[in-house]
């Protein structure tokens, strides 16, 4: 294994290159301060397919899709508008079993088009939600997330991706589409950041059993400190 192999190795590296991308290009990188919310983010998960799951070997699968269901998992606890897509399911399958079960009566748009933004109806339901904070995973990471983050920062959105829930053929893709996310705008992000920002505050009981429910299954380390403290009250 590489170093840059490793998912959160991959994601320190991401955030290096956001703090270098402004000097080398030339120009200021935009700056993204405020922070993720239930309400202004809308979700897109795209191609989690049996013939891209089988080849990805950028990080494990498991890895990949657990990340993946837990942060669907977190927008349907939180509300957070979510599109699915698939591409050419005869050739590539369906959507993944797990992500079904955890987004039930979502209906992946099926489309032939690479690049999911150049699908009128991905675009249209993103669009749809007026949320302008497009948070973005799938497989791969160098094309069917890259390239749809790059058209929608071109629209002028805020673009965010879920680096460990992303994977690819192999490290120097994944790598490599990272640094080219970085360069132009978009910003780097893991999933359990992702859900603890729809969080906010642990006050707000009416969601707070729900994400220690999917820390529980999707970040046993995490889960297991829960119930320890809870055991010692």
């Amino acid at each position: 294994m590489t170093f840059s192999s490793h998912p959160i190795a991959a994601l320190a590296l991401a955030l290096c290159l956001l703090c270098t991308a402004g000097v080398s290009t030339g120009r200021a990188q935009p700056r993204v301060l405020d922070q993720l919310t239930a309400q202004n983010s809308v979700l897109l998960l795209a191609d989690y397919q049996g013939l891209f799951a089988f080849s990805t070997r950028s990080t494990d699968i498991d890895s990949v899709v657990n990340a993946a269901v837990g942060v669907a998992r977190a927008a349907r606890l939180f509300n957070v508008p979510t599109v699915v897509s698939t591409i050419t399911q005869s050739f590539a399958g369906p959507m993944v079993h797990q992500l079904q079960t955890a987004l039930p009566g979502v209906e992946p748009i099926e489309r032939t088009v690479i690049n999911a933004w150049h699908e009128p109806r991905v675009r249209d339901a993103i669009l749809a939600t007026g949320r302008r904070k497009l948070i973005i995973a799938g497989l791969w990471t160098d094309n069917c997330v890259m390239l749809p983050a790059l058209s929608a920062l071109a629209e002028g959105f805020e673009v965010y991706f879920v680096a460990d829930a992303s994977g690819d053929y192999n490290a120097a893709s994944h790598d490599l589409a990272i640094r080219r996310l970085v360069q132009a705008g978009a910003v780097p992000i893991s999933w359990l950041p992702v859900v603890l920002e729809w969080q906010g505050d642990w006050a707000r009981a009416e969601t707070a059993a729900g994400v220690n429910a999917i820390f529980r299954d999707h970040a046993p380390a995490l889960g297991i400190g829960a119930q320890y403290r809870q055991s010692i009250r």
